[in-house]
């Protein structure tokens, strides 16, 4: 496994809270400029896998979310997909 692989392991299990909260830590190092153009690297590619994981949450999310629907009657008659688009 390389080492970005290796070093980013970790956000797969990380929650959507946690994961959104490190990715906003990094984009303020980066636009503070505190990190040496090494360690900057790193952490945006971090930063990259963890945008990856959040979007990816919030897609799953998506799916699972049902809207209700109303009976001709204008009572709830079942759910269907939420239409997000």
């Amino acid at each position: 496994m390389p080492a970005t692989d290796a070093a980013n392991a970790d956000i797969a299990a990380m929650s959507f809270e946690a994961a959104l909260k490190e990715l906003e830590q990094i984009v303020d190092k980066l636009e503070k400029g505190t990190v040496d153009l090494e360690e900057s690297i790193a952490i945006y590619a971090r930063g990259e896998a963890l945008k990856r994981h959040c979007n990816d949450l919030l897609k799953s999310a998506e799916q699972r979310i049902e809207k209700i629907t109303l009976g001709s009657d204008g009572h709830p008659g079942g759910t269907e997909p939420l239409d997000v688009e």
